[in-house]
């Protein structure tokens, strides 16, 4: 099978998270997923899921009849889902965060907003990133700001939507009624996702993020798993590599919004979220030839893994 070009594989990208963002924000209301406080219930796929624990308190059944439960229905299911999401991980590293997470999708979004405004993908990046001739556009600063304060207080409701009746959060909200819990939840989670979206987007997700962590780690314990591998023969030509996005060369390290450099051994790309725009852009720089940047696995990705081994050497 003739593998998809990387920019239709980008279009493919953006949809799984687009369609996965709309999942997050809908998912309380549509009682998809969530655990409701007030009633100290879980909810999933728009059924009440039981445990049992509530049955073994008003005396419906037996203790043993109530551990099976707990056992089938709360913690088999909890951990089959670890251990499916952690062999994805194994396989493909941290697939979930570079084509379904969320928040990821915000971080690229705000990357490109601040590129607009400054020339930069970051406020900590030192150097800009402009064509030449172009110059930052001032007018996209107040999107930036806005969008980082809208979002993070957006995250911070939906957040709370997963904790309470999703109805009585936005009718409290949109009333101005919120009660003190509520208002406090919103208020201080709020701020503290705004100032992270921000100031801290990419520091977040490459070392707070305990589900990017852990994704990290079991792809970092297997040589066979997806990795990012560069022609060393090549090396000369990426002196040159420029790309709109990356006018003064070396466009795979402008192009990653996890600001990594994709032609570093595997142990430095340890939060490669595995989105595939680094290589998007050497495709772009080698029309018709093969670029120096392509995804391996299995034992290719062996044999990558040797090979910057002996390269460190």
């Amino acid at each position: 099978m003739t593998p998809l070009p990387m920019a239709r594989l980008q279009q493919l990208r953006r949809a799984t998270q687009l369609g996965f963002f709309a999942l997050f924000l809908l998912a309380p209301a549509l009682n998809l997923f969530r655990f409701d406080l007030s009633e100290t219930q879980l909810w999933v796929l728009g059924m009440r899921w039981s445990l049992g624990i509530t049955a073994l308190q008003q005396h419906q059944v037996s203790p043993t009849e109530a551990a099976l439960s707990l056992v089938l229905r709360g913690i088999l299911p909890a951990l089959l889902f670890v251990a499916a999401f952690l062999a994805v991980a194994w396989r493909y590293g941290r697939i979930y965060c570079g084509w379904l997470c969320p928040h990821f999708s915000l971080v690229e979004g705000l990357n490109g907003m601040l590129h607009r405004a400054s020339g930069r993908f970051s406020l900590w990046d030192r150097q800009t990133s402009l064509r030449a001739g172009q110059a930052p556009q001032r007018r996209w600063w107040p999107l930036f700001l806005l969008s980082c304060l809208f979002f993070g207080f957006l995250w911070s409701i939906t957040l709370l939507t997963y904790l309470l009746p999703p109805a009585r959060v936005w009718s409290h909200l949109l009333s101005a009624n919120l009660s003190a819990g509520e208002a406090r939840f919103i208020f201080i989670a709020g701020g503290a996702f705004t100032l992270e979206l921000l100031l801290a987007r990419h520091l977040f997700c490459r070392f707070g993020c305990a589900v990017g962590l852990f994704q990290s780690l079991a792809w970092m314990a297997n040589p066979r798993a997806l990795v990012v591998a560069f022609d060393r023969r090549r090396a000369r030509e990426c002196r040159d590599c420029s790309t709109a996005q990356a006018p003064g060369g070396s466009a795979c390290d402008t192009a990653c919004p996890m600001r990594l450099h994709p032609r570093n051994i595997k142990r430095m790309m340890f939060s490669c979220v595995q989105c595939g725009q680094c290589l998007t852009e050497c495709e772009s720089t080698h029309a018709g030839n093969t670029p120096n940047l392509q995804w391996t696995v299995g034992l290719d990705a062996v044999r990558e893994t040797l090979r910057q081994k002996a390269h460190k050497d």
